[in-house]
């Protein structure tokens, strides 16, 4: 993928105006974006760009509300995946934005 686009997407991870999601997208973000294929790359810009509540994203990424179908795709999937952060990572901190 273009990546002036994947710098775009990976500086919008990171500034979302509220710190929850700053740390959650931002390491999302660092983590998969580089790999997505085109279409991935899409559905993520989708995903942080038209919802207009940051809240929203936050609450489907943790199962605290259920997805609507228009975000219920493979991103969301790998997002709340990402969520659960099972091999324990620390994510207190957001990732270097110039590795």
């Amino acid at each position: 993928m273009g990546s002036h686009l994947c710098f775009s997407l990976l500086y919008q991870s990171r500034k979302r105006g509220m710190l929850e999601n700053d740390l959650l997208l931002a390491s999302f973000a660092a983590k998969y974006l580089q790999s997505m294929t085109a279409e991935q790359v899409k559905l993520y810009d989708r995903l942080i760009n038209l919802p207009s509540n940051d809240w929203d994203i936050f609450h489907w990424a943790t199962g605290v509300k259920p997805t609507p179908a228009e975000f219920d795709n493979e991103i969301m999937h790998l997002l709340k995946e990402h969520v659960q952060n099972k091999d324990r990572e620390c994510r207190v901190l957001q990732p270097n934005l110039y590795t």
